[in-house]
């Protein structure tokens, strides 16, 4: 096997136990993370220490499952961080969701199915850091799904016209 094919087979599987070892949490009870207003749910996620975290993100997505047709679905919302006040830990907020909204393509009968309808928007893709649980406020009835991205360690080289 060629040394990239390992490294990128290494790589591959090292993401895939990293996701298995992502698991939802409890706070700390002497930081003071609001409680989740009405209407809302607090979710907290522990990350499991990696050793070069400052390349790694994290991938939020918030929807809910829905019946849809054929056509593509999406709710739109923005992840808004703040800061818990005196502690300096970030959380997140999504401060509204609006749809859903779909293509108006016509659809023939019977497409029909029960298809997660993620909301799309600005500042879903968060700094990693295993020392801080990541902890989401989202309205009730939507779902947090997660996913982390990590960069191929080789550059490629661009020529010039």
């Amino acid at each position: 096997m060629p040394l990239q094919s390992h490294q990128t087979a290494l790589a591959a599987l090292a993401l895939l136990m990293l996701n298995g070892c992502v698991h939802a949490g409890k706070l700390d009870e002497k930081v003071p993370y609001p409680k989740a207003e009405a209407g809302y749910q607090r979710h907290v996620i522990q990350l499991p220490a990696l050793a070069e975290e400052h390349d790694v993100k994290l991938e939020l997505q918030v929807g809910k499952t829905m019946q849809v047709d054929c056509n593509r679905h999406s709710f739109g919302a923005t992840l808004v961080e703040h800061t818990v006040q005196g502690w300096g830990y970030p959380y997140y907020e999504v401060d509204s969701i609006t749809g859903p909204v779909s293509t108006r393509m016509a659809c023939p009968p019977g497409t029909e199915a029960s298809k997660f309808v993620a909301a799309n928007g600005n500042g879903f893709v968060v700094r990693y850091n295993s020392k801080l649980p990541v902890v989401v406020y989202i309205p009730a009835g939507f779902e947090l799904r997660y996913r982390t991205w990590q960069p191929s360690q080789e550059f490629k080289t661009v020529a010039p016209e």
